[in-house]
């Protein structure tokens, strides 16, 4: 019989940006600060507080299933909080998928946000 308490980890809540908030993603947008990858586009800006924050985006038109377009997401947020201790401190990212992420695994959605984060200049140098 299968384990029924599995347990999922996920971005914490204080690590999101809120959808419901959306003058943080309006802000991220109105820096015009982007990067793309093969497997996604990362808008960036620095902000003044402490924390590192994300938001994820995949439209529909790109991704018609919406089996597709929750694992796009569940694959970008789980690259992020993964990288996330080695992004720089007060960071608002906001992911968006392009349609390579499609067949991928994580690691390589890792490698591509930490390609993206070096270009950003976004990543923090290993001491």
């Amino acid at each position: 019989m299968a384990d029924a308490t599995r347990t999922i980890e996920t971005v914490p809540r204080p690590l999101r940006l809120n959808r419901l908030v959306s003058a943080q993603i309006k802000n991220v947008f109105g820096q015009k600060n982007s990067f793309y990858g093969q497997t996604m586009s990362v808008w960036v800006t620095v902000s003044s507080d402490a924390d590192r924050k994300v938001g994820v985006i995949v439209s529909k038109r790109t991704f018609r299933r919406a089996v597709d377009r929750n694992r796009a997401k569940r694959l970008m947020r789980e690259a992020f909080r993964l990288s996330a201790p080695a992004l720089v401190a007060g960071v608002h990212l906001v992911l968006v998928a392009r349609s390579g992420i499609k067949d991928k695994m994580c690691a390589e959605v890792m490698k591509d946000l930490e390609r993206i984060a070096k270009r950003a200049r976004i990543w923090a140098p290993t001491a």
